[in-house]
């Protein structure tokens, strides 16, 4: 059986098509879809395709296409603002022979939206920083002392760390809050934003400490399989530029009481940071992130593990080695890109 996977919302992740093309090993091809032929991942890709944008009303109509032109057996999205509209149309897609690897609307809403993150979070009993949607009520929560500074001001429905600012003072704050709303009107999160744009922008206590990145993965069942965790020791356009690989079993219990309480599919990617020896965490983002090339290198094979189920296998333990204090970072490449 070929097992030929679509990526979605390709992008810059070359490194997940070129993990998943090394897992199949001639067992299926990767194709990459992107509403821009210029998109760098479709460059090394077996099949590139250009598509319509996630908002357009052909786009499911579009997507239904190509995986019965194509005999696609997995569908992966790899951009935050799609996973939504993946979710929901899930079921439908998979009537057509297909694996959608997305969670369900559910979870999809939890992780998506961050005022329900903090919400979930506070529910199954883990640390997450204080919240608020609300200038007015995080002034207050500053005079009372409930809030302080420094505070992060950011989109509710965001994306890559689009749009974040760092207010020191009330004044700065006052500023951030309108400042942001006024870009989010111009913004690719607009749309995704509409449903309550009285509170869409977030403010949120900023935590002083280290910061890891935390890959919980789940089955296609949602059942748990394993946390890899790496220390953040640069970052880059809100992505993960330098890690190293750390084993903790405190981390270990975290990413079950997730998966346990979320029952996500596939990959979580989770940020979490250590403040007064206590775990925080920040953000649930339920797909490949950035920080996944540094757990990969580091002993775990996801894109395998994703094709052995695909194929009916259970016996993964092969692609779980995972190591500590494997240090890793990113670099740039140049690719040559179609015209036009």
């Amino acid at each position: 059986m070929a097992v030929n996977i679509l990526f979605t919302c390709a992008g810059r992740r070359n490194y997940l098509i070129n993990y998943f093309k090394e897992a199949l090993n001639g067992r299926g091809k990767v194709f990459a879809a992107d509403m821009s032929l210029s998109a760098p991942a479709m460059v090394d890709a077996d099949v590139a395709i250009v598509t319509p944008s996630i908002y357009d009303d052909i786009y499911i109509s579009n997507l239904k296409k190509l995986i019965k032109s194509y005999d696609i057996k997995a569908v992966i999205s790899l951009n935050d603002l799609e996973l939504p509209i993946l979710s929901k149309y899930k079921s439908k897609l998979e009537q057509l022979g297909t694996k959608v690897i997305v969670s369900e609307e559910k979870v999809i809403n939890i992780a998506f939206d961050k005022v329900e993150t903090f919400k979930f979070l506070n529910h199954i009993g883990l640390q997450t920083p204080n919240t608020y949607t609300q200038l007015d009520k995080a002034v207050n929560a500053l005079k009372n002392k409930e809030l302080n500074f420094p505070l992060v001001v950011k989109p509710r429905w965001g994306s890559a760390s689009i749009g974040i600012d760092f207010p020191e003072t009330v004044e700065e704050l006052e500023l951030a809050f309108k400042l942001q709303r006024l870009k989010l009107k111009k913004s690719i999160l607009n749309t995704a934003s509409q449903n309550d744009f009285d509170n869409a922008i977030l403010i949120q206590e900023k935590l002083v400490g280290k910061e890891f990145g935390m890959d919980v993965l789940n089955d296609f069942e949602g059942n748990y399989i394993g946390t890899f965790v790496r220390e953040k020791l640069g970052m880059r356009s809100g992505e993960t530029d330098k890690a190293i690989s750390v084993i903790d079993e405190r981390f270990n219990m975290l990413g079950k009481e997730i998966s346990k309480n979320l029952r996500h599919i596939g990959n979580l990617d989770c940020d979490v940071f250590e403040f007064e020896n206590q775990l925080y965490v920040l953000e649930l983002n339920p797909r490949f992130g950035g920080g996944y090339p540094f757990s990969h290198e580091a002993g775990v094979n996801t894109p395998a593990i994703y094709i052995e189920w695909l194929m009916g296998q259970s016996n993964i333990s092969g692609y779980i080695k995972y190591e500590s204090g494997k240090a890793f970072s990113k670099c740039d490449r140049m690719l040559e890109i179609p015209k036009g």
